[in-house]
Protein backbone atom coordinates (compact mmCIF):
# COMPACT_ATOMS: atom_id res chain seq x y z
CA UNK A 1 0.00 0.00 0.00
CA UNK A 2 1.38 3.64 -0.89
CA UNK A 3 -1.22 5.67 1.44
CA UNK A 4 -0.62 7.03 5.13
CA UNK A 5 2.23 5.16 7.13
CA UNK A 6 1.43 3.86 10.60
CA UNK A 7 2.95 1.97 13.36
CA UNK A 8 0.94 -1.29 14.51
CA UNK A 9 1.51 -3.20 17.95
CA UNK A 10 -0.38 -5.97 19.16
CA UNK A 11 -0.85 -7.28 22.60
CA UNK A 12 0.78 -10.34 23.93
CA UNK A 13 -2.50 -12.50 23.19
CA UNK A 14 -3.03 -12.01 19.94
CA UNK A 15 0.44 -12.61 18.96
CA UNK A 16 -0.64 -16.29 17.71
CA UNK A 17 -2.83 -14.15 14.80
CA UNK A 18 0.06 -12.37 13.78
CA UNK A 19 3.06 -12.93 11.66
CA UNK A 20 6.67 -13.14 13.58
CA UNK A 21 7.83 -9.83 12.47
CA UNK A 22 5.19 -8.02 13.84
CA UNK A 23 5.34 -9.66 17.14
CA UNK A 24 8.12 -7.35 18.66
CA UNK A 25 6.47 -4.24 19.35
CA UNK A 26 5.07 -2.08 17.13
CA UNK A 27 5.94 -2.08 13.23
CA UNK A 28 5.12 0.37 10.14
CA UNK A 29 2.44 -0.48 8.22
CA UNK A 30 1.60 1.22 4.69
CA UNK A 31 -2.21 1.68 4.58
CA UNK A 32 -4.17 2.88 1.22
CA UNK A 33 -5.90 5.86 2.94
CA UNK A 34 -9.28 4.70 2.58
CA UNK A 35 -9.70 1.64 4.27
CA UNK A 36 -10.99 1.48 8.63
CA UNK A 37 -8.52 0.30 11.05
CA UNK A 38 -10.73 -2.62 11.66
CA UNK A 39 -10.16 -3.99 8.43
CA UNK A 40 -6.31 -3.49 8.46
CA UNK A 41 -6.17 -5.28 11.64
CA UNK A 42 -7.94 -8.07 10.00
CA UNK A 43 -6.02 -7.92 6.98
CA UNK A 44 -3.19 -8.68 9.51
CA UNK A 45 -4.79 -11.87 10.67
CA UNK A 46 -6.23 -11.05 14.22
CA UNK A 47 -10.04 -11.23 14.05
CA UNK A 48 -12.44 -8.63 15.59
CA UNK A 49 -14.14 -11.02 17.45
CA UNK A 50 -10.62 -11.67 19.23
CA UNK A 51 -10.00 -7.48 20.09
CA UNK A 52 -11.13 -5.58 22.86
CA UNK A 53 -10.30 -1.62 22.00
CA UNK A 54 -8.01 -0.50 19.60
CA UNK A 55 -6.08 2.67 20.45
CA UNK A 56 -4.57 5.59 18.41
CA UNK A 57 -1.70 7.85 20.68
CA UNK A 58 -3.29 6.17 23.58
CA UNK A 59 -6.95 7.22 22.59
CA UNK A 60 -9.88 4.27 21.85
CA UNK A 61 -11.26 4.25 18.67
CA UNK A 62 -14.31 2.34 16.84
CA UNK A 63 -13.60 -0.05 14.14
CA UNK A 64 -14.03 2.60 11.58
CA UNK A 65 -11.85 4.55 12.34
CA UNK A 66 -9.90 5.36 9.05
CA UNK A 67 -6.03 5.54 10.09
CA UNK A 68 -3.73 8.79 9.51
CA UNK A 69 -0.18 9.07 8.29
CA UNK A 70 1.92 8.94 11.75
CA UNK A 71 -0.46 7.13 13.94
CA UNK A 72 0.48 4.55 16.34
CA UNK A 73 -1.81 1.56 17.26
CA UNK A 74 -2.36 -0.92 19.77
CA UNK A 75 -4.43 -3.64 19.67
CA UNK A 76 -5.45 -5.13 22.97
CA UNK A 77 -7.66 -8.16 23.47
CA UNK A 78 -11.12 -8.55 24.95
CA UNK A 79 -11.47 -8.45 28.52
CA UNK A 80 -12.91 -10.82 30.45
CA UNK A 81 -15.31 -11.68 31.63
CA UNK A 82 -16.45 -10.59 28.24
CA UNK A 83 -20.36 -9.62 28.34
CA UNK A 84 -22.50 -10.27 25.12
CA UNK A 85 -25.39 -7.99 25.34
CA UNK A 86 -29.05 -8.41 24.53
CA UNK A 87 -29.21 -12.41 25.23
CA UNK A 88 -29.43 -14.95 27.41
CA UNK A 89 -25.70 -16.36 26.78
CA UNK A 90 -25.70 -19.64 24.29
CA UNK A 91 -23.22 -21.15 21.77
CA UNK A 92 -22.55 -22.67 19.07
CA UNK A 93 -20.02 -25.10 18.08
CA UNK A 94 -18.05 -26.02 14.51
CA UNK A 95 -17.75 -29.76 13.41
CA UNK A 96 -14.08 -29.67 15.09
CA UNK A 97 -15.31 -28.63 18.47
CA UNK A 98 -17.43 -31.86 19.67
CA UNK A 99 -15.50 -32.81 23.36
CA UNK A 100 -15.86 -29.51 23.73
CA UNK A 101 -19.67 -28.78 22.88
CA UNK A 102 -20.27 -32.24 24.80
CA UNK A 103 -18.50 -30.86 27.83
CA UNK A 104 -20.33 -27.67 28.19
CA UNK A 105 -23.34 -29.03 27.88
CA UNK A 106 -22.45 -31.78 30.84
CA UNK A 107 -22.22 -27.91 32.72
CA UNK A 108 -25.54 -27.22 31.61
CA UNK A 109 -24.74 -24.76 29.21
CA UNK A 110 -26.56 -24.11 26.09
CA UNK A 111 -24.36 -25.58 23.38
CA UNK A 112 -25.54 -26.21 19.82
CA UNK A 113 -23.11 -27.98 17.49
CA UNK A 114 -23.09 -29.38 14.05
CA UNK A 115 -21.68 -32.68 13.74
CA UNK A 116 -21.54 -32.48 9.79
CA UNK A 117 -19.54 -29.30 7.83
CA UNK A 118 -22.49 -27.07 7.09
CA UNK A 119 -20.48 -24.50 5.25
CA UNK A 120 -19.50 -20.95 7.18
CA UNK A 121 -22.47 -18.90 5.65
CA UNK A 122 -24.68 -21.12 7.25
CA UNK A 123 -22.91 -21.34 10.86
CA UNK A 124 -23.22 -17.67 10.86
CA UNK A 125 -26.60 -17.31 10.00
CA UNK A 126 -27.53 -19.73 12.60
CA UNK A 127 -25.38 -17.70 14.81
CA UNK A 128 -27.19 -14.67 14.25
CA UNK A 129 -30.90 -16.32 13.70
CA UNK A 130 -30.40 -18.08 17.19
CA UNK A 131 -28.46 -15.58 18.96
CA UNK A 132 -25.73 -17.55 19.69
CA UNK A 133 -21.96 -16.99 20.89
CA UNK A 134 -20.16 -18.66 17.75
CA UNK A 135 -16.74 -20.61 18.92
CA UNK A 136 -14.14 -21.65 16.33
CA UNK A 137 -10.91 -21.98 15.25
CA UNK A 138 -11.88 -21.52 11.81
CA UNK A 139 -10.30 -17.47 11.62
CA UNK A 140 -12.05 -16.95 8.47
CA UNK A 141 -15.85 -17.89 10.07
CA UNK A 142 -14.94 -15.41 12.71
CA UNK A 143 -14.55 -12.97 10.45
CA UNK A 144 -17.88 -13.18 8.89
CA UNK A 145 -20.09 -9.75 9.84
CA UNK A 146 -23.03 -11.46 10.00
CA UNK A 147 -22.15 -13.55 13.33
CA UNK A 148 -24.32 -12.58 16.62
CA UNK A 149 -20.83 -12.72 17.99
CA UNK A 150 -18.18 -15.06 18.05
CA UNK A 151 -14.91 -16.21 20.43
CA UNK A 152 -11.63 -18.02 18.88
CA UNK A 153 -10.84 -21.14 20.71
CA UNK A 154 -6.67 -20.95 21.44
CA UNK A 155 -6.07 -24.72 21.98
CA UNK A 156 -6.70 -27.78 20.07
CA UNK A 157 -6.94 -29.97 23.94
CA UNK A 158 -10.34 -29.80 25.21
CA UNK A 159 -8.49 -30.35 28.64
CA UNK A 160 -7.46 -26.34 27.98
CA UNK A 161 -10.80 -25.43 25.60
CA UNK A 162 -12.88 -25.62 28.63
CA UNK A 163 -11.35 -23.31 31.12
CA UNK A 164 -10.65 -21.02 28.62
CA UNK A 165 -13.99 -20.61 27.57
CA UNK A 166 -15.29 -20.60 30.90
CA UNK A 167 -12.79 -17.46 32.54
CA UNK A 168 -13.56 -15.78 29.02
CA UNK A 169 -17.78 -15.88 29.39
CA UNK A 170 -18.56 -17.00 32.82
CA UNK A 171 -21.87 -18.54 31.79
CA UNK A 172 -23.87 -20.04 34.64
CA UNK A 173 -23.65 -23.74 35.49
CA UNK A 174 -26.05 -26.10 35.87
CA UNK A 175 -24.36 -29.69 35.92
CA UNK A 176 -26.07 -32.54 34.86
CA UNK A 177 -29.40 -30.80 33.10
CA UNK A 178 -28.78 -31.20 29.61
CA UNK A 179 -28.29 -33.82 26.88
CA UNK A 180 -24.81 -34.27 25.95
CA UNK A 181 -25.77 -35.54 22.84
CA UNK A 182 -28.41 -32.91 21.51
CA UNK A 183 -28.67 -30.14 24.24
CA UNK A 184 -31.98 -30.67 25.20
CA UNK A 185 -33.06 -30.45 28.84
CA UNK A 186 -33.22 -33.16 31.29
CA UNK A 187 -35.75 -34.79 33.19
CA UNK A 188 -36.21 -37.32 35.82
CA UNK A 189 -37.14 -40.76 35.09
CA UNK A 190 -38.57 -44.00 36.30
CA UNK A 191 -36.40 -47.40 35.48
CA UNK A 192 -39.92 -48.57 33.32
CA UNK A 193 -39.47 -45.87 31.55
CA UNK A 194 -36.32 -45.98 30.28
CA UNK A 195 -36.40 -49.91 30.37
CA UNK A 196 -36.07 -50.19 26.50
CA UNK A 197 -32.59 -48.41 26.56
CA UNK A 198 -30.81 -50.45 29.43
CA UNK A 199 -28.70 -54.04 29.09
CA UNK A 200 -29.76 -56.45 31.84
CA UNK A 201 -26.54 -55.57 33.57
CA UNK A 202 -27.62 -52.27 33.65
CA UNK A 203 -31.04 -52.81 34.55
CA UNK A 204 -29.89 -54.41 37.43
CA UNK A 205 -27.47 -52.25 39.11
CA UNK A 206 -28.93 -49.21 38.56
CA UNK A 207 -32.22 -47.41 39.87
CA UNK A 208 -31.66 -43.79 39.00
CA UNK A 209 -32.62 -42.56 35.74
CA UNK A 210 -33.01 -39.65 33.73
CA UNK A 211 -34.32 -38.78 30.27
CA UNK A 212 -33.84 -36.24 27.90
CA UNK A 213 -36.80 -34.03 26.66
CA UNK A 214 -35.97 -33.61 23.44
CA UNK A 215 -34.48 -36.85 21.95
CA UNK A 216 -35.35 -39.24 25.02
CA UNK A 217 -31.62 -40.62 25.47
CA UNK A 218 -31.72 -42.49 29.37
CA UNK A 219 -28.76 -41.23 31.40
CA UNK A 220 -27.58 -43.33 34.75
CA UNK A 221 -23.99 -43.13 36.59
CA UNK A 222 -22.55 -45.50 34.54
CA UNK A 223 -19.02 -46.46 34.51
CA UNK A 224 -17.68 -43.29 33.12
CA UNK A 225 -19.53 -41.22 36.13
CA UNK A 226 -16.48 -40.42 37.88
CA UNK A 227 -14.49 -39.23 34.79
CA UNK A 228 -17.80 -36.79 33.97
CA UNK A 229 -17.76 -36.11 37.60
CA UNK A 230 -14.36 -34.76 37.93
CA UNK A 231 -14.71 -32.51 34.70
CA UNK A 232 -17.69 -30.93 36.66
CA UNK A 233 -15.55 -30.11 39.72
CA UNK A 234 -13.06 -28.73 38.27
CA UNK A 235 -15.35 -26.50 36.18
CA UNK A 236 -17.30 -25.84 39.61
CA UNK A 237 -13.99 -24.77 41.49
CA UNK A 238 -12.97 -22.98 38.52
CA UNK A 239 -16.21 -20.39 37.90
CA UNK A 240 -16.10 -20.94 41.88
CA UNK A 241 -12.86 -18.71 42.28
CA UNK A 242 -13.74 -16.31 39.72
CA UNK A 243 -17.04 -15.34 41.32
Amino acid sequence: MNGPEIQVGFAPGLAVFVPHARRRGATPLGTDGVSTLGHVVESLGVPLTEVGALLVDGRAVPVSYVPKAGDSVEVLPVERPQQVPGAPLRFLLDVHLGTLARRLRLLGVDTAYESTDIGDPALAARSAAEKRVMLSRDRGLLRRRELWAGAFVYSTRPAEQLPDILDRFRPELRPWTRCTACNGLLQEATKAEVADQLQHGTHRSYDVFARCEECGRAYWKGAHHDQLEQIVERAVALRSQHG
